[in-house]
């Protein structure tokens, strides 16, 4: 018997992503796009000012799940396309909303986890879906 139960909701997470998370990231993963850090530069491609790391948005998604597992070795499989950026202003932070909700449970009890990520009232993951494991 699966402990998973459709239907059922994750505890929200909420994280505030500053600039100086941003550096960090950047030496973490080894992604020094100035995108996430020179404001002049993210404005003269296009952005409306430094945006976060699409990978580290994508990560703190994983970690509404994980905290929830219990054990982030259940965590077997994982997908999202970024829609929009989270903008990370110079002072402050950027607030990002996370929920999630067993979609489906499988025979082989796996399950599928939609994860909403929204920052602003709007979503920047699109169809962020875990494959997690009893």
């Amino acid at each position: 018997m699966s402990t998973f139960t459709a239907g059922e909701e994750l505890p929200p997470l909420t994280v505030e992503v500053t600039r100086e998370q941003l550096v960090r990231y950047a030496g973490a993963s080894l992604d020094f796009n100035p995108i996430h850090w020179n404001e002049a530069f993210a404005k003269e491609v296009g952005l409306p000012d430094v945006i976060a790391h699409g990978m580290l948005t994508m990560a703190l998604g994983a970690r509404l799940v994980t905290d929830w597992l219990g054990d982030p070795g259940r965590l077997v499989d994982y997908f999202a396309r970024f829609t929009r950026p989270v903008v990370v202003p110079n002072d402050g932070a950027a607030t990002i909303e996370f929920t999630g909700k067993v979609a489906v449970v499988n025979d082989d009890g796996t399950a599928r986890i939609d994860i909403t990520a929204k920052f602003d009232g709007k979503a920047v993951l699109g169809k962020a879906q875990v494959i997690a494991r009893d």
